[in-house]
């Protein structure tokens, strides 16, 4: 089911107006919290909700782009209706950062990456619920026979950064991504194309560094150089929200299968979750610290495991950003797929995950690319 030559250039139009949308939207980016915050929070006895100011972002530029673009994609061609879905997924995507710090953010958030009440594929079983089951058995697992001897030795930023560094380089070559200390990331890391952010003052471990690889730098940021090569489809070298489901699901893959998932991470995953559902329920700031706190004992990694679910919505509670609960259902959808792609000898599909940022959805018009000879193989 080829395209002909009319419709391929104008997808091939649509994806660069897409792509140049896309990268108008940085949503983590626009949700960062001034370092100071977390200073005034701990100054005050934790006992005061944060105050969070956003920078304000520009969108008129990316809607024009995605109007552009959408008006350009008519038809019922696989191809054509992924990039439709697309351009839907970013003008949400418009409309969430316009909404930050408002009740109307978390509408936008759900409609991005759903819900912890979201059905998982079974049809029958809650993410939530599955967290809480993987909560409840992994709760107490800490015993050093579970992961590799020196796994648990601790390392400072500067030394994280110093082992990770030769990895990257033996990996990646010339295209090595650098390596940044930030001081106010939510996540402990955050990889691009072209660097890996890490939080500066953050504490980790040899497990980390061989975690952070696998995760971080051969899934994130080797999907984005490969996406960064499709010259013809260059929205595929951006992340946005329609991607970030299986982009975690498969770094989450690839941490178990190389073995550097230890429990304590898992259940990590699992208690972002319930965190969700708290903010959900109606918990503010304080009560997700909180609740972060009684499990680690760790003021500071409390602080920053409760920003992951307030940055962008509403301190008091009611309204949280929901992108943390895409981790397990996102694994249980990569594994799947690469089950039936196994059971149907057909290898090559495994291989299209990594030619960019993509949807298990995309698959069937990226394998036409594919076949027409319009991707660059990853």
């Amino acid at each position: 089911m080829t395209l002909n030559s009319v419709e391929l250039e104008r997808a091939k139009a649509a994806a660069t107006l897409l792509g140049e949308a896309s990268r108008r939207l940085r949503i983590l980016r626009s949700m960062e919290w001034d370092a100071d915050v977390k200073a005034r929070f701990f100054a005050n006895g934790a006992t005061a909700l944060p105050v969070v100011d956003y920078a304000p972002v520009k969108t008129k530029l990316a809607r024009k782009k995605i109007k552009a673009a959408t008006e350009m994609l008519s038809g019922d061609h696989p191809v054509l209706q992924w990039l439709t879905r697309t351009a839907a997924t970013l003008e949400t995507t418009a409309s969430l950062l316009e909404t930050r710090g408002t009740a109307a953010f978390y509408g936008h958030s759900k409609a991005l990456y759903g819900t912890p009440t979201r059905l998982l594929l079974d049809g029958k079983t809650q993410v939530l619920e599955l967290a809480q089951h993987m909560d409840s058995t992994l709760t107490g697992l800490t015993n050093p026979h579970l992961v590799l001897e020196g796994a648990d030795e601790a390392l400072t930023d500067a030394q994280f950064v110093a082992a990770l560094e030769p990895l990257l380089g033996k990996h990646f070559g010339e295209s090595a991504p650098r390596v940044e200390l930030t001081p106010n990331l939510s996540a402990k890391a955050s990889a691009g194309s072209k660097r890996i952010r890490v939080r500066a003052g953050a504490k980790f471990t040899q497990m980390d560094v061989a975690q952070l690889l696998q995760h971080e730098a051969l899934v994130h940021t080797a999907t984005a150089l490969n996406g960064r090569s499709q010259d013809g489809f260059p929205i595929l070298g951006t992340a946005h929200a329609g991607t970030t489901q299986i982009q975690e699901g498969l770094a989450v893959f690839a941490e178990m299968i190389s073995g550097t998932m230890d429990p304590t991470r898992f259940r990590r995953l699992s208690d972002r979750v319930i965190a969700i559902q708290m903010s959900v329920e109606g918990a503010d700031f304080i009560e997700v610290y909180q609740y972060y706190l009684e499990k680690s004992d760790d003021p500071d990694q409390s602080f920053d495991n409760a920003r992951r679910i307030f940055r962008g919505g509403i301190l008091t509670g009611g309204a949280p950003f929901t992108k943390d609960m895409v981790y397990l259902n996102g694994l249980l959808r990569v594994h799947n797929f690469l089950r039936m792609a196994v059971k149907l000898g057909r290898a090559d599909l495994i291989r299209l995950l990594f030619v960019g940022k993509l949807d298990l959805e995309d698959i069937p018009a990226l394998a036409i690319l594919a076949d027409m000879g319009e991707l660059t193989p990853p």
